[in-house]
């Protein structure tokens, strides 16, 4: 990989803790003027590297602004591998903005979204899946997500997707070898030692594909969608779960006309609630538009609670949502809930297994635990994880190639093989770092003993 070379480097600077009151807050550089800065804030005329020095802070009228906590990073030493220095400052938007306009006007300039990681990527510290796991770890839902986004920062995908295209391109200098050479030189069943890999490869790729999808609730944070017909109890349900009032909740069916979402933590998961509009009939334009938002909820959730009444008898909007629910549910999770459990029983219906008996109004623990179970159990596999559609799409596109690359392989058609099988390479080195047509002479001139 290409790195940026460390002359002319300009130095980059932001706050790096969010915005608010705190204890802490941290300005941090990066780039050749770091340490130049860091001592004209300081008046120092040093700085030990990787030791935390308490110093006072000026600005450029030799006004005290702080009494902070400084340490340096020698390059390459540091994330971005730059110059970096910290400047730890007591926390609020007053002292923060202080010593960043300070940098500013030493010769610092501030620094776009991202550009202290993207430094980290142009210089070879983090390649793009580390980058995106930082990012995402940031924005974790879900304590299991913040360790499986840990071990990606340390390199566990990588060294996944390193080995994958490793594969590849011994394959593809397997395929090189035999167009340049004659047969003679060649294993009698080169054919069927490359469709073997291949096939290994592709199991192995569509395991990774498949638990990446079953989990991506996991990284993005659960979507649990309440279903059911009008006057079931969804916004009671809701109302239970988070504690408060979110939800109007009448007599009058309709009265939630459109999605309702509300964030609440179950477990080490955060996850999104969403209260759906009654699905029945609609008796005007905006009841119509609030039920195919709450079609379109189903489809985007990860679980669908399908709550039924109790108290009331089977009728055909019942039958109308379980019909819907079985058409816009697959390959999801779905809890039947028997509700309003404390009223007469009339509800009966052979073909529904509950899940669960409940009162939506006064005890949702079962259900709460029904969750947190599930949620629990969908990280139970330590199976290497995709955590983005680009990443998803990347691996998609290279199984697609590594298919297509069957038929021109068969007929011995080398270079549309080869073809296919640079693309599925390209593919899946978009996940972590561009990859360079030396890498398969390098591979195919050290794997075979040609005496050429």
């Amino acid at each position: 990989m290409n790195t940026i070379t460390t002359n002319n480097i300009d130095t980059i600077c932001a706050i790096a803790t969010a915005n608010g009151i705190g204890s802490i807050a941290i300005i941090r550089l990066s780039g050749n003027d770091a340490l130049e800065i860091a001592l004209k804030l300081t008046k120092k005329e040093t700085l030990t590297p990787r030791y935390a020095t308490l110093s006072n802070i000026y600005d450029k009228q030799n006004d005290l602004i702080d009494e902070s906590i400084v340490i340096y990073f020698k390059a390459p030493f540091s994330f971005t591998a730059e110059d970096v220095v910290e400047i730890q400052c007591h926390g609020g938007f007053i002292v923060a903005q202080a010593i960043l306009k300070s940098c500013l006007l030493y010769g610092a300039r501030l620094a776009e979204a991202g550009e202290f990681s993207k430094r980290a990527f142009f210089n070879g510290r983090i390649d793009l899946s580390e980058a995106e796991a930082i990012a995402q770890l940031i924005e974790a839902k879900s304590e299991d997500a913040a360790k499986i986004l840990a071990a990606q920062i340390k390199g566990s995908l990588k060294e996944y997707i390193e080995s994958v295209r490793d594969e590849i391109i011994h394959i593809l200098a397997y395929s090189e070898v035999s167009i340049d050479y004659a047969e003679e030189d060649l294993p009698e069943d080169l054919i069927q030692q490359i469709k073997d890999k291949l096939q290994t490869l592709s199991k192995s790729l569509e395991k990774t594909l498949n638990v990446s999808k079953s989990r991506e609730g996991l990284m993005q944070g659960f979507r649990v969608a309440i279903v059911g017909k009008p006057n079931v109890g969804k916004s009671s349900l809701l109302n239970s779960l988070l504690s408060y009032e979110r939800a109007i909740v009448s007599d009058i069916a309709g009265t939630t006309r459109d999605t309702i979402e509300e964030s609440v933590k179950i477990g080490t998961h955060l996850i999104r609630m969403i209260d759906t509009a009654g699905i029945r009939e609609a008796n005007d334009e905006i009841e119509r538009i609030g039920i195919e938002r709450s079609l379109e909820a189903i489809e985007q959730s990860d679980i669908v609670v399908a709550l039924f009444d109790n108290s009331r008898e089977v009728d055909e909007e019942d039958e109308q949502i379980i019909s819907l629910i079985k058409r816009h549910s697959k390959d999801k999770k779905v809890i039947y809930v028997k509700n309003k459990i404390d009223l007469k029983s009339k509800f009966l219906h052979d073909k529904i297994k509950f899940d669960l008996e409940l009162n939506s109004k006064s005890e949702v623990n079962e259900l709460i635990e029904v969750l947190k179970i599930y949620m629990d159990t969908t990280n139970s596999s330590d199976e290497i994880m995709l955590i983005s559609h680009r990443q998803i799409s990347a691996v998609e596109n290279t199984i697609k190639n590594i298919e297509e690359a069957y038929e021109p392989l068969d007929d011995q058609e080398l270079e549309i093989f080869s073809f296919h099988l640079n693309v599925a390479v390209k593919e899946m080195a978009s996940i972590t770092r561009p990859y360079e047509n030396d890498e398969m002479l390098d591979k195919m001139f050290g794997s075979f003993c040609l005496g050429k």
